[in-house]
Parts: structure tokens; sequence; C-alpha cells
């Protein structure tokens, strides 16, 4: 399987929110750590605060932050809100698409399963499971 850009951004984002859970986070700030547009980041984070796993405050000292808890949010369902409906192949569209192999395809079903297989992997796996843990802040030499 894979994921959009949008979605690997999305959890990139939650991961490092779950690494500090305390803090509040402006876009520029993790755009800027991760080297992802920030305009795109934005977009990510609208999204993510409208399936209600961040929460969002406007305005100066604004930013956002992790709406429940790392271990309450897994990444199976980050997943599905952010890919949505997204086909794995054009045979699992709602319209089943304009596959010639149908209805006689032998290959539908193992892919059902694969993707299945990979969503029960990404449901067993939290949020506090892959927290992206801040760097340790440098301190300069001591000269003695």
């Amino acid at each position: 399987m894979r994921l959009t850009s949008f979605t690997d951004f999305a959890l990139r984002a939650l991961m490092r929110l779950a690494g500090e859970p305390d803090r509040s986070f402006a876009t520029g700030e993790i755009a800027a750590e991760f080297g992802i547009s920030r305009n795109h980041l934005a977009k990510v984070v609208r999204d993510l605060a409208d399936a209600g796993f961040i929460a969002t405050q406007r305005g100066a000292g604004g930013g956002f932050s992790l709406a429940r808890p790392a271990e309450t949010i897994t990444l199976g369902q980050v997943v599905r809100a952010l890919e949505g409906g997204s086909a794995l192949v054009e045979c699992f569209r709602d319209d089943g698409g304009e596959c010639v192999l149908l209805p006689r395809c032998r290959l539908k079903a193992r892919l059902a399963a694969a993707r299945e297989a990979f969503m029960r992997e990404l449901d067993g796996t939290t949020l506090a499971d892959c927290a992206y843990l801040p760097r340790p802040a440098r301190h300069p030499a001591r000269v003695s």
C-alpha cells in the first residue's frame, strides 16, 4: 500500500505532538522541523482538527495539540480518516471501475486481504507507540 503525502505529513505531525503531548505547536515550527511546506501542513492540520485528532487555537500564543491522549488514537483511525474511500486499485472503486478482468479476477480477493492485514497492523499501533521525541538540547562544552 502507498499512503498519500498528505497522510504521511499528518502522521509525522501527530507523532511529533505525541512526543510532547502537553505542548502546543505552531504550523511553521513543525513544517520547518520536518522540511515540509507550511501551506500544505496547514491543510493537514485543518483536516486533523476536523477529524477530531487535534485541537487548534488561533491567534497569538495559538497553535495545535492532540485533542485526546496519544494512547487512544490508532494509526488505522488516522489513515481511514484521511485516505477515506481511496481505492487501492480500480476495481475497488464504488462503481467497479472498468477492469475487464471482472468478474473472473482472482487478484481482487488477495488484494483485499492484503489491505485488511495492513489496516489491522495500523489498528494495533497507537500514536503513543510511535511518538517522535524532541531532540535533546545541545549544551556547549565546558572549558575548565
